[in-house]
């Protein structure tokens, strides 16, 4: 015969437990550290679950592929692209039809700085290193569709846009100001 269960007693500690008990069904997550927003005391951290199904740039991290610094240097293109995008608008039915003008919004001083940091972007990484890094950080492919996109299907041209992608997040990296030119030692040949 099946014991009995016993309740456990009411705990007041785990009142305020905030971790989710379930995902949906086809959810692909990894764990952060974040600030706790409810904290009493500066800098306290919680776990927190992060979304990576759609996001390539977050599955590398997630998987220790990249590091933080190219992480980071990733986030900012995403950042100045989405800025710097001026795609077609939706129709706001709100507004009273006039004579189909649409003014468009004039160029911002921040959005010119945007276009030229993107601009100098795409000149120092040149066209092999710019297509791949827009194809993953834009479009959100994952390096078997960057593969699949230029026909070059194998395993060694996946590991090739992996590097190459790696290669470009450091060079980000420099021209956004999150990390320093490393000095190579050379060595003197006196003769």
């Amino acid at each position: 015969m099946p014991r009995a269960k016993r309740r456990k007693p009411y705990d007041p500690a785990g009142a305020h437990d905030r971790c989710a008990q379930d995902l949906p069904f086809n959810a692909e997550v990894a764990t952060v550290d974040v600030d706790d927003p409810l904290a009493l005391e500066p800098g306290e951290k919680i776990v927190a679950f992060r979304s990576i199904r759609n996001d390539p740039l977050g599955r590398l991290h997630a998987h220790r592929q990249i590091d933080d610094t190219q992480y980071r240097s990733g986030r900012a293109f995403q950042n100045d692209w989405q800025k710097a995008e001026r795609g077609p608008r939706a129709v706001d039915t709100t507004r009273e039809f006039v004579n189909r003008g649409l003014r468009r919004k004039p160029i911002t001083e921040g959005r010119r700085q945007t276009t030229l940091r993107l601009n100098r972007v795409e000149h120092e990484l040149g066209a092999d290193g710019s297509a791949p890094l827009h194809d993953v950080l834009i479009l959100g492919m994952t390096m078997e569709q960057v593969g699949q996109r230029r026909r070059l299907c194998t395993q060694r041209w996946q590991d090739y846009f992996a590097r190459r992608l790696k290669e470009c997040l450091d060079r980000l990296a420099l021209m956004y100001g999150l990390a320093t030119a490393s000095r190579v030692p050379v060595k003197d040949h006196q003769r």
